[in-house]
């Protein structure tokens, strides 16, 4: 019971802090400011990882490649931290593990915001935290509205997009399994 209290902490944590380096990242291929009450937000979660790693790694373009670099390290640290743990001894899969965690960790992410954009449309008022998700939204939906029309004038194109990233979510989750083989279940979960 004590390692899945632990194990459940450290997945709050890396989830909360690792989310908010995906999402700075995306905010920056999506040219958003991070001025706004999103993004101050994810910058007081991430800020103490990502500034020192941008002075190791500058951005590509738009790419901030420091917060996927953070993203990747809380993954790594986590994972190295259970497979401790529960002594499975299999230490060479750990990058790769972080990097599929990170994928996944990028599907919770996008989910999130699908999500919470479409609850803050049914409010109707303008925001300025509507309007981030908004633009956040646009690129993810966008193809999936030009090819699906409106249910008795309902867009389900949220809905398909989140069933489809749940999908990718297993199939990672699976991925993260196979690597592991016994004892599995606890990380890939």
């Amino acid at each position: 019971m004590l390692f899945q209290v632990l194990a459940f902490v450290i997945e709050v944590a890396v989830t909360l802090i690792g989310g908010a380096c995906l999402l700075r990242l995306y905010m920056g291929w999506r040219r958003l400011s991070l001025a706004n009450p999103v993004g101050r937000f994810v910058q007081a979660l991430s800020d103490w990882l990502v500034l020192p790693l941008q002075r190791l790694m500058p951005a590509a373009g738009r790419w901030d490649l420091a917060s996927l670099l953070g993203a990747w390290l809380l993954k790594l640290l986590q994972y190295a931290m259970l497979v401790g743990m529960l002594g499975l001894g299999r230490w060479s899969v750990l990058p790769v593990l972080a990097l599929l965690g990170v994928a996944k960790l990028a599907v919770s992410v996008a989910t999130a915001v699908i999500i919470v954009a479409a609850v803050l449309s049914w409010t109707g008022n303008r925001t300025p935290v509507r309007d981030v998700f908004e633009r956040l939204c646009e690129p993810m939906l966008a193809p999936l509205r030009r090819r699906l029309p409106l249910v008795g004038g309902v867009d389900l194109s949220p809905l398909l997009l989140v069933v489809a990233l749940q999908v990718a979510g297993i199939v990672l989750g699976s991925m993260q399994a196979g690597l592991l083989g016994a004892g599995a279940a606890m990380l890939a979960g």
